[in-house]
């Protein structure tokens, strides 16, 4: 939920594209960059999207698509670790009866320490999905960068029409209401991405194939 500028080489800069071209979509997904021309094994696969649009059940599918084995991390896990005293309040995350999220400091803190981390397992060769929302668009993108700067990295962005996302979440009944719509766009807004799927109509088993066949083993 997550500056400074990005820490990628420069010669991994030019070679992507930002969020607000106009992608070529197939009907699942599409390729934006070519940061990954060699042989290089993926590290972290980042997965961002608002909420419900599929990124958790797409990080359960690509552990059972990818080979080796891989730890699915997320957003949803560091705030349900958190005290209630973080769950609620200036200092930590509060969610409005509208939909909206706001961080405070305190949060930021303890964020800071979980992406630490999550870098640190995939740093000591364990494989990691995260399953993020970057409710600061590109300023998130950055604190992930910083955090995971040295290791491989997938970036896919995960796309869901707002009427679908907000359907689901009506379904699913765990989320204040709004949420989705909120954050359909917004979490895109600035992010550079390797690979975007769309999951309004794509099934996440189909979508993971897609992200597994950019993913270097």
């Amino acid at each position: 939920m997550s500056g400074g500028p990005p820490t990628w080489p420069e010669r991994h800069r030019s070679a992507l594209r930002p969020a607000a071209d106009s992608p070529r979509e197939s009907r699942c997904a599409h390729r934006e960059g070519a940061l990954y021309r060699g042989a290089v094994t993926t590290h972290v696969i980042v997965l961002n999207g608002g909420s419900s649009s599929g990124t958790s059940e797409l990080a359960r599918s690509l552990q059972a698509t990818l080979p080796e084995p891989w730890l699915a991390l997320g957003v949803d896990d560091l705030i349900e670790a958190m005290p209630a005293s973080l769950r609620n309040g200036d200092t930590g995350i509060g969610f409005a009866a509208d939909g909206g999220v706001s961080v405070g400091p305190r949060f930021r803190e303890v964020e800071a320490a979980w992406m630490a981390g999550v870098a640190a397992m995939a740093g000591a060769g364990a494989r990691v999905v995260v399953d993020e929302v970057f409710l600061g668009g590109g300023a998130s993108q950055r604190r992930w960068q910083h955090a995971l700067r040295g290791l491989e990295v997938l970036w896919v962005g995960v796309r869901c029409e707002s009427a679908v996302a907000a359907a689901r979440e009506q379904v699913r009944g765990d989320r204040v209401r709004g949420m989705a719509a909120s954050q359909a766009e917004l979490v895109h807004q600035g992010v550079r991405y390797d690979l975007q799927v769309d999951t309004t109509r794509t099934p996440s088993a189909e979508c993971a194939r897609t992200i597994a066949a950019h993913v270097h083993h």
